[in-house]
This record gives structure tokens, sequence and C-alpha cells, in this order.
């Protein structure tokens, strides 16, 4: 379980505050108006954002103060590849950022690829790729690292909708296979929806306790309405 007991998150003058907490494999979706604090929620999960108040917790235990210690994995609007490395490459520094991959490595790799649907491609360096299948050598990344916490800041806005619905449905099939706690930042209420699991809405300077997805767009909230026009 992931645990926010009172934390305030800041970054460049901005707080946000959380009070609440999410079960292990649970999936939920961050929705809410430009500037309100979705990537901050992220920042400061990964602990990329100072939290000057408050406890977080996953599992019963205070989280690592560095970010290379949490049990996190993120995925980047920009996937953060390396151009001058290989799609393999790129992969294997999910398990060694040195690339020393021993023969067990390489197997984990090839494997993460092939469920990623990039099979024959680990050779290609990432500017050979399309936007898409760029976005699959990061997920790929994130499945060789197995951590329990996946968090994405909107990955995919620059794909076309049937790409979106695709690479979606190959991240929750990730997020199942290792049992991860999947946390999404969106602007679209479809993707919220379609993510099938819990929402939350972040308001400015506070992410408010999620709820079901259904019972959320069933009756949202005023600042839903006001941020969709509804």
């Amino acid at each position: 379980m992931l645990e926010f007991q009172d934390c305030i998150f800041g970054q460049g003058g901005f707080s946000l505050t959380v009070n609440w907490s999410l079960p292990q494999g649970a999936h939920l979706a961050v929705i809410g108006p430009s500037g309100a604090g979705k990537s901050t929620l992220l920042a400061g999960i990964a602990g990329f954002a100072d939290q000057t108040s408050g406890q977080m917790k996953y599992d019963g235990h205070p989280l690592a103060a560095r970010p290379d210690e949490r049990p996190v994995a993120m995925l980047f609007q920009d996937h953060n590849l390396f151009p001058h490395l290989t799609v393999t490459q790129n992969v294997a520094l999910g398990i060694r950022p040195n690339l020393s991959v021993n023969p067990k490595d390489a197997a984990r790799v090839n494997t993460a690829l092939s469920e990623v649907g990039l099979d024959g491609l680990g050779d290609r360096k990432p500017a050979a790729l399309s936007g898409g299948q760029q976005s699959r050598v990061a997920l790929a990344r994130v499945l060789v690292m197995a951590r329990p916490i996946i968090l994405l800041d909107e990955p995919f806005s620059a794909l076309g909708p049937a790409q979106r619905v695709d690479m979606l449905d190959s991240v929750k099939h990730v997020a199942n296979q290792l049992n991860a706690t999947l946390i999404m930042v969106t602007h679209d209420p479809g993707e919220a929806r379609a993510l099938g699991g819990l929402v939350s809405f972040v308001s400015p300077g506070a992410a408010h306790a999620p709820i079901p997805a259904d019972a959320f767009f069933a009756n949202p909230p005023q600042g839903m309405r006001d941020y969709t026009g509804v």
C-alpha cells in the first residue's frame, strides 16, 4: 500500500497537499486542469519534489530520500531514450545503468522486448522507430526494472487515438504482470475511464482521495465539470 499522511510536496514555489492511501496493484488516473499539481504528485512519489510536511510510506515503511532507492519506475512524456544507444541498450539500462549485462540480463531484455511487440528491433536506434515503438521501448525498460510502483506522466500524449488505446492496454498488461500500482497523469477523461480503476481529481494545490472511475464520472465534482465544460 502507498500511503500519504498529510503530505505537502513543493516545486518552484508551488505546493500540493495529499492525504490518502492506495492499495497495491491499483490503477489510478490523475486528472485535473493544467498547473493544478498533477505532475507534482508524481514528482513527490518519485522523490524529485521537495516534501515539506507529512510522511509517505510504501508497504508500511517510509520511502527512501534518494529517488534511485525508491520502488518506482517512471514513463516520461519524451520516453527518456538515449539516441546513441540501441533499443536493447536503452532497455538494459533498467537493469544495469553501466550496461554491463550478463546472459541472464540479456534474456530478460529480449523477453521484455517480445512482451511489448518489439521482436527483431533490438539493434535499431530510437530515431529509426515510430513514436509508438519508442513508447514501447520505454515500457520494456519499465518491465525489466520490475518496480512495484509505475508512474506515467502523459507518456502517450503525442500518439494518435488508436495508438494511445493500444499503449494503454500494454501498460495495464505490464502492471498486472508485476502486480504493480499504476498511477497515470492524463488530461483526457476518456483515457481516465479506459484505465478502468480509480480516479483522483487534482484541483489547484490538492490531490483529492481516489474514487472508482464509474462513480467519479457518474457524478463528477464541480471542479471536473468546470474543467471539461460539461
